[in-house]
């Protein structure tokens, strides 16, 4: 979370967007104790795009995948001994 005053708020307020626009949420303090008093955040970030195998175009998961396993491997699964 990144925290700003009102003046370091006004003075960068389109770097703080940009920052809100990414996903971070920006907090604006007021006083000497720096008190909270409003939150900036975006309305829809923008999505962070991820890499891997389960965003693979043809990436295909077979109906065995979700079959319950067998009694003796589910015991090994469990901690069971061989």
């Amino acid at each position: 979370m990144i925290s700003a005053t009102i003046f370091e708020a006004k003075t960068n307020f389109s770097s703080l967007v940009k920052q809100a626009r990414k996903g971070e949420v920006v907090t604006i303090t007021s006083g000497r104790e720096k008190t909270p008093v409003a939150r900036l955040e975006a309305i829809h970030p923008i999505k962070k795009k991820r890499l891997g195998a389960l965003e693979t175009p043809g990436f295909v998961l077979s109906e065995h995948f979700f079959e319950p396993l067998p009694e003796d491997e589910l015991r090994l699964w469990n901690g069971a001994a061989e």
